[in-house]
């Protein structure tokens, strides 16, 4: 799907890392929430709460989740899966546009 209907979006935008990634909560109909965000050129660490699936929309990224050795590249059109309660590490070359679904 390219777009989200009949959502609500909270204004205050989730700035992390100084910038280098800002996203913004969609919360859908049903009371879903996912973010919209983008990714500068970067090398990051996230840890997770929940359990999240990262959508790519434009870009590619680099990955490598907690635990694992290699790293795997994602582009636009593909997802990877993070556990809950872990981390993973994100390298960009280029913005990587996404979609987080959380749960």
């Amino acid at each position: 799907m390219s777009q989200f209907d009949n959502v609500s979006v909270v204004k205050a935008a989730n700035v992390y890392f100084d910038g280098k990634c800002v996203s913004h909560t969609v919360i859908l109909a049903d009371g879903t929430k996912k973010t919209v965000g983008v990714i500068l050129p970067a090398s990051l660490t996230f840890n997770t709460g929940a359990p999240e699936i990262m959508e790519g929309v434009g870009g590619a990224c680099r990955v490598k989740l907690k635990g694992e050795s290699e790293w795997k590249t994602y582009g636009a059109g593909e997802s990877f899966n993070v556990p809950g309660n872990s981390s993973f590490e994100i390298a960009c070359d280029e913005p990587y546009h996404y979609v987080c679904h959380f749960g």
